[in-house]
């Protein structure tokens, strides 16, 4: 499998800044995100405090950043990063079509607004899960629900609806809904998901439907649940000056290491990471030539 020196998940400032400075310094990357970039800047509608860019509205910030990649070759691979597993010598990404391999990773992925539901963290690999075409053979002739953050993830409810015996859809969005008739769609808000060892309910407000799995298909994961064993505090990874987190060879920036929320503030934590990202690829391989 190809193994990239630096895996920079997110296409928002902080992540394009670090995409941009790694390539500078001549590292093989691997981008991953939205070829739309940050959905965030693109509905900004004035931002005035980003250095050489004056009262520039989201879209035009978003055109000059794409400018900047097309400029230097830098494509962006459009996955969702399920899951990142630090290995012995490397980094395993789990997407829901599949693994990429690298050598260190920078997360700038922002911010994930809002807390778990309850029993979400408790049964997580119990039943609860975040990649429906990753598990989706777990649940042949079985009844899941899938809870959906955007019209993306229609797409993972009719894969599963191939496999499980019933489908419940529960849309977290207000744009109008394209799915089989196959899937049943629920237009109400999750309350808790409940199950001792296992998943055995989902309850929303108005009802509670039992299943065997529930699929929470949010566009990011929290940093806590997406690397194991990562420093965390209220929701926001907890990293040093260079940007390096508790797991060497991990670093993260932008808003997802905390506020302020600001544009400029993301993209040079960007330039952080991926300068601290080459000096630790630097400094091992040095390691492993004098051993």
């Amino acid at each position: 499998m190809e193994r990239y020196d630096i895996a920079i998940i997110g296409t928002g400032p902080a992540g394009l800044s670090a995409a941009i400075t790694a390539k500078i310094r001549n590292k093989k990357i691997l981008l991953i995100g939205n070829r739309d970039l940050s959905t965030k800047v693109q509905k900004a509608h004035t931002i005035q405090n980003y250095l050489g860019l004056p009262s520039v509205s989201g879209d035009d910030m978003g055109k000059i950043f794409q400018n900047h990649l097309d400029s230097m070759n830098i494509a962006i691979t459009e996955e969702k990063v399920n899951a990142v597993y630090a290995m012995d010598d490397y980094f395993a990404l789990q997407s829901a079509n599949q693994m990429y391999e690298a050598s260190s990773v920078i997360l700038a992925t922002g911010v994930v607004l809002g807390k778990p539901y309850p029993g979400e963290s408790e049964l997580l690999g119990k039943g609860v899960s975040y990649c429906a075409t990753c598990d989706a053979p777990l649940y042949k002739n079985k009844t899941v629900a899938i809870i959906g953050f955007s019209q993306k993830e229609e797409a993972e409810a009719e894969f599963m609806a191939e496999v499980a015996r019933k489908v419940y859809y529960i849309p977290m969005y207000k744009e109008e809904i394209s799915v089989s008739d196959e899937i049943e769609v629920i237009r109400e808000l999750p309350a808790e998901i409940c199950g001792t060892d296992k998943v055995e309910t989902l309850q929303t407000r108005e009802h509670v439907y039992e299943v065997d799995g529930v699929f929470i298909l949010r566009e990011s994961v929290s940093p806590s649940q997406l690397v194991p064993g990562l420093q965390t505090e209220d929701n926001h990874v907890m990293v040093s000056q260079q940007m390096a987190t508790s797991i060497p060879g991990c670093f993260a920036c932008g808003d997802l290491v905390g506020k302020p929320y600001q544009y400029i503030k993301s993209a040079g934590e960007g330039n952080i990471a991926a300068l601290s990202a080459a000096s630790y690829l630097d400094q091992k391989r040095r390691a492993q030539k004098s051993a």
